[in-house]
C-alpha cells in the first residue's frame, strides 16, 4: 500500500512537473505564426527595411509611431509586435492600452503562455491573427521591392548620365594636308 502510494505521489509530481511543457505544445498553426513573424524579423533586419515594416504595422493596425516603438522597447521583434497588436485590434475597444497590456502579460505570465494559449485564453482565432501578420509582411516585402527597383533605376540612370558626360563628342580638329608623299 505504501509502495502505491509512493507511486502515485511520483507520478502527480511528474504531471506537475510536464504541465508548464505540455502547455507550450505549438499547434500547427501557432507554429506557422511563429514562422511568419520570423520572416518578418529576419526581412526587417536591415535598418531601410525596418522603416518600411513600420510604416506598413502604422497603417494596418492604424497606429502612430510611439505604440509600435514603445512595443519593440519591450524588446519585442516585428513580428511580435503584429502579432500584439493583430490580437489587441481583434479583442472588444480594438487597440487601447488596456489591450495591448493584456496580449502582453498573458504572453509574458506567468506563467508564460505561447501564442496560441494567448488567443485561446482571449477568445480569439489564431488564424484571423496570422493573416493580418502575414499581411503587414507580404505588403513590407512588396513595398521594400519596389523601392529597391527605383533605387537601381536611379542608379542606372545616374551611371548613364556620367558616361554620356564623359564621351562627349569633341569637335572633329581639322584634317592635315594631303601633300601627296607617301
Amino acid at each position: 500500500m505504501k509502495n502505491g502510494k509512493m507511486r502515485l505521489l511520483m507520478a502527480g509530481l511528474f504531471l506537475c512537473a510536464a504541465m508548464p511543457v505540455l502547455a507550450q505544445v505549438n499547434t500547427p498553426d501557432e507554429k506557422k505564426l511563429e514562422k511568419a513573424s520570423a520572416e518578418m524579423d529576419k526581412d526587417a533586419g536591415q535598418p531601410e527595411v525596418a522603416k518600411t515594416v513600420t510604416d506598413k504595422l502604422k497603417n494596418e493596425f492604424k497606429v502612430d509611431d510611439a505604440r509600435v516603438q514603445g512595443l519593440r522597447d519591450q524588446k519585442l521583434g516585428y513580428g511580435e509586435v503584429s502579432i500584439v497588436l493583430a490580437m489587441a485590434k481583434d479583442m472588444p475597444g480594438g487597440i487601447t492600452n488596456a489591450n495591448v497590456q493584456k496580449v502582453m502579460s498573458l504572453r509574458q505570465g506567468p506563467p508564460v503562455m505561447g501564442w496560441g494559449n494567448v488567443a485561446r485564453e482571449l477568445n480569439l482565432k489564431l488564424g484571423t491573427v496570422m493573416s493580418q501578420v502575414k499581411r503587414v509582411s507580404a505588403e513590407a516585402r512588396k513595398q521594400e521591392a519596389k523601392n529597391n527597383k527605383m533605387e537601381k533605376k536611379n542608379a542606372e540612370k545616374g551611371e548613364k548620365r556620367e558616361k554620356m558626360e564623359k564621351h562627349e563628342r569633341q569637335e572633329k580638329g581639322t584634317r592635315p594636308e594631303n601633300t601627296g608623299k607617301h
